[in-house]
């Protein structure tokens, strides 16, 4: 399950979130990060996870605020709204699954 969150590292950045009169939007990849080893602590794994997750939303908003400005395309305020959609609905998914299984741990019997 973790491989297949890392394949959504892949977000566009854009270099800083304010826009001049005359800035074009410019836009970088993410690195895209190696699965994480054996030995790394959940708590790091979903730090990281929640990290390229507002990035991603951030990236949505500044990409917006461009394309009412008029620096970005329609095409890329609607990939990074997308991209935003997407990384909000998995952890929202995510945040679901960890409520679930403690109120699980919480029912068991010591």
């Amino acid at each position: 399950m973790i491989e297949a969150l890392t394949s959504l590292s892949a977000f566009d950045k854009v270099a800083g979130t304010a826009f001049s009169e005359t800035a074009p939007v410019q836009r970088a990849a993410l690195p895209v990060q190696a699965p994480a080893p054996a030995g790394a602590e959940f708590g790091d794994v979903m730090a990281q996870f929640a990290a390229q997750a507002r990035d991603a939303l951030r990236l949505g908003e500044a990409t917006s605020i461009a394309g009412i400005q008029g620096h970005a395309t329609a095409q890329q305020v609607v990939e990074a709204v997308m991209s935003a959609e997407q990384s909000l609905q998995t952890v929202v998914a995510i945040r679901d699954k960890v409520v679930a299984a403690y109120l699980e741990l919480s029912r068991m019997p010591i």
